[in-house]
């Protein structure tokens, strides 16, 4: 009689869950809320826990496996404009995971998973979770062209933006059609939904934003914010139907894109989305 214990069960499902979220989410561009992943990731865990209890075991049934599954993805991704498409990419990285478990214990002649598909092994629990990491690894590297745009070499990176001790972080398209540059430096300018960085502003400016409605207005009112007036400017463009038009740009003290540090940032802000269907929040030139 195999002797399953409650506390190696728990944590090796809802670690593995984890990665798993974090494994769809770089698939599918959106960004890495990794504290849902964690409490989605605890759902898991103790459902594989409750699937043991025999008053409880009707859990283990197929309907009450994929509700808990779509309980985590909500949990994860309740946010995000694309819940069905998040959901897909979810089960497939799970039966992506599930092929990897398979392989591993036939090269291992050691089993993996208990009779009802539940992750659990007498193995020592670090050599596991070296396994699953393996198969994270593999499984971000196999599906990472599911989370590019096609055609012209798009593809969806993280960003991290901060004034002061304020930080977000939004997922970005990289766009080499984006060519917009600051005319003084050169430097080249991201273009962002204005609402997109709303957390990073007082509300008296986001005030003044939604009462002008337009950028040099909104310019000429702020004198009464010194410190916030030197960090906007406007930004001449040209896009279709508009032969010239001001677009209004703020500087940033942080930006990271995908980790790498860029201080010293402006950034475009646009009126309207960037994306029509909300899965990236911000236009960066392949530069």
């Amino acid at each position: 009689m195999q002797v399953i214990y409650v506390d190696t069960l728990f944590l090796l499902n809802a670690i593995i869950d984890y990665f798993l979220l974090l494994t769809s989410a770089k698939i599918a561009g959106e960004p890495l809320k990794r504290l849902r992943f964690a409490i989605a990731a605890v759902l898991g865990g103790l459902y594989t826990v409750a699937i043991f209890i025999p008053e409880l075991s009707f859990l283990s049934a197929v309907p009450c496996r994929f509700a808990v599954a779509i309980w985590m993805v909500l949990l994860a991704f309740w946010e995000s404009s694309r819940l069905l498409r998040q959901c897909l990419i979810f089960f497939a990285v799970a039966c992506g995971f599930g092929g990897g478990v398979y392989a591993i214990e036939l090269l291992g002649g050691v089993p993996l998973a208990l009779g009802s598909g539940v992750l659990y092994s007498e193995m020592d629990l670090k050599i596991v979770l070296l396994s699953g990491a393996g198969c994270y690894v593999v499984l971000s590297v196999v599906f990472a062209r599911f989370g590019t745009h096609h055609g012209g070499g798009h593809q969806l990176c993280q960003v991290v933006i901060g004034i002061g001790d304020k930080v977000i972080q939004r997922t970005a398209l990289v766009d080499t059609g984006n060519t917009l540059t600051d005319p003084i430096s050169g430097q080249a300018v991201p273009v962002a939904h204005i609402e997109a960085i709303k957390e990073l502003l007082p509300a008296t400016l986001w005030q003044l934003w939604e009462e002008t409605g337009e950028p040099t207005e909104f310019l000429a009112q702020l004198g009464q914010e010194p410190e916030w007036q030197r960090r906007f400017q406007l930004i001449p463009y040209r896009a279709v139907g508009i032969e010239r038009g001001m677009l209004l740009a703020l500087r940033v003290d942080k930006w990271l894109i995908d980790g790498k540090q860029d201080s010293g940032r402006l950034l475009a802000l646009s009126p309207t989305p960037v994306s029509d269907g909300g899965a990236y929040h911000l236009l960066i030139g392949a530069k």
